[in-house]
């Protein structure tokens, strides 16, 4: 509750946290509580020195636990809005570094070997994040390569933090019952599992490994390799990039890079990981892109990543394939197909609201046009007609916000349909055409024959369930007929129940 109390006073002393819409709208003892803590209403829109937004702002002067709930918010606009999930996006996860003495250290602990042995020469921190810090060093054999190093303690600090988190979690779900349809304890459920999957950092060089197989011919874009001999679950050691930071847009011009084709690839590299592969980069703000001496986008910080079945990059290709074709009735029909949309609901007027959502934005001029609109509004539109909360879809959509962002700083009259058009097309051919139908149909055969193949073990585990269930009947008769009481019968017919279970689960 102190670690609570704080955290709350330090975010009301940020101006603009607060609204004044939400402040009336506030309970009496949360108007109280920010009176005491010295603030009042104040704009929304206030930033801070280094142009972080005041939430911001408030999180990362509250440390490594808040920063990384900040972040994990940002991925989920069901929760806090997109405004605010954009806003919580610029979050600087910077802190002050420790020490080269703890960092040589935590190497040899986690390589097993003295620095010395490992690098040829180990340099002092470039960047010191929450979780962990960043060092260059050089391999014997010449390579520059970034080393990552958690940081000591780190897991015990968020340990005691999220002890916190699930407290308050608690009280709202028992005590504020709107709230509970957001589910706050499984949110923190889920920040802890995403915290401790990013403190091995062997996860994040095995995300860095799969993107870069599944990228590998795409043009213009690359990522870091692993340097696996040199990484632990505490240890990662990649490629270092020298590049230009996409955030200097003056620096990529002096360079003499293509600002207009990199915004097209920003797009396009996004596009083609969630649709083709499944597997985003679900944190590609301005800091995490570089741009190398040979014009390629290069993406680092593997942290926060998403993911995306099959089912769900089918449907989402023919969501915009919909609007970009302007078919609404075609788009609607995948809604209720998905059963995004309950069936009970008119696909008819269903269409019509997409409509309105697509022809206002389709009617302006090419650099008006933003994709992160439309999405937004179409996710307030199917909350009207019952659609549930699809959260991988929510951090997709967030993620395209924040690439259509960085790309228009590179190009201000970008067009995004026509950047996205030709990745989603080719999507649409390959999966929806006829090249895509046969191959489906090929795959539902395949699964068919390896069915069939299994049927005799199916059909000898379901006799043997009926001859289990044949035995439990007799057993059970039996005790009837000795008057057996219902209190010891009763675990014959709980194993029958299971049995037949297991006989349905044999079967079908």
């Amino acid at each position: 509750m102190a670690r609570l109390a704080r955290a709350g006073r330090v975010i009301a002393r940020h101006e603009g946290v607060v609204s004044p819409q939400q402040l009336a709208g506030a309970p009496w003892i949360a108007r109280a509580a920010l009176k005491v803590a010295g603030t009042g209403p104040a704009p929304a829109s206030g930033k801070d020195a280094d142009g972080l937004s005041a939430i911001s702002a408030a999180l990362a002067e509250l440390g490594p636990s808040w920063i990384k709930l900040g972040q994990f918010l940002a991925t989920r606009p069901d929760i806090v809005g997109m405004e605010r999930a954009v806003q919580l996006s610029e979050l600087q996860d910077r802190l002050p570094p420790f020490s080269m003495q703890e960092a040589e250290g935590e190497i040899e602990a986690g390589l097993g070997a003295p620095v010395g042995e490992l690098f040829a020469d180990f340099g002092p921190p470039v960047a010191a994040a929450s979780i962990a810090q960043v060092h260059k060093a050089t391999t014997a054999d010449g390579r520059a390569v970034a080393v990552k190093i958690l940081r000591p303690g780190v897991e015990k600090r968020f340990e005691k933090d999220l002890e916190a988190f699930y407290f308050a979690a608690r009280m709202v779900e028992r005590f504020h019952a709107p709230s509970r349809r957001l589910k706050p304890v499984e949110v923190v459920d889920t920040l802890a599992h995403s915290v401790r999957l990013e403190m091995d950092l062997r996860m994040e060089a095995a995300a860095m490994s799969e993107m870069a197989e599944n990228t590998r011919d795409d043009p213009g874009f690359r990522i870091p390799q692993v340097d696996w001999q040199r990484t632990s679950r505490r240890i990662l050691t990649t490629e270092w990039i020298d590049g230009v930071p996409l955030s200097d847009v003056a620096g990529l011009r002096a360079a003499g890079h293509d600002l207009e084709r990199l915004a097209d690839t920003v797009i396009q590299s996004f596009l083609r990981q969630t649709l083709r592969d499944g597997f985003f980069h679900a944190d590609l703000h301005q800091g995490n892109l570089f741009v190398d001496a040979q014009g390629n986008l290069v993406a680092v910080d593997f942290g926060i990543t998403g993911r995306l079945t099959p089912f769900e990059r089918r449907v989402w290709a023919e969501i915009l394939h919909g609007f970009i074709t302007r078919d609404y009735r075609r788009n609607a029909q995948v809604h209720f197909e998905a059963g995004y949309v309950p069936s009970h609901h008119s696909v008819e007027e269903f269409a019509q609201a997409l409509r309105a959502i697509g022809e206002p934005i389709m009617g302006r001029e090419a650099d008006e046009i933003s994709m992160g609109q439309l999405l937004g509004q179409l996710f307030k539109t199917t909350e009207k007609y019952d659609m549930a909360t699809q959260p991988q879809l929510l951090m997709m959509q967030k993620t395209m916000v924040v690439v259509e962002g960085v790309a228009r700083t590179l190009n201000p009259k970008l067009n995004m349909w026509d950047s996205a058009e030709p990745v989603v097309r080719e999507w649409i051919a390959r999966h929806l055409g006829p090249a895509g139908r046969m191959s489906d149909a090929a795959s539902n055969a395949a699964s068919g024959a390896r069915m069939l193949a299994r049927l005799p073990d199916v059909l000898q585990e379901a006799s043997e369930a009926a001859a289990a269930l044949a035995d439990m009947s007799r057993a059970q008769e039996a005790a009837a007929r000795r008057g057996t009481d219902w209190k010891q019968a009763a675990p014959l017919w709980i194993a029958a129940a299971a049995l037949v279970v297991m006989a349905a689960s044999f079967v079908w």
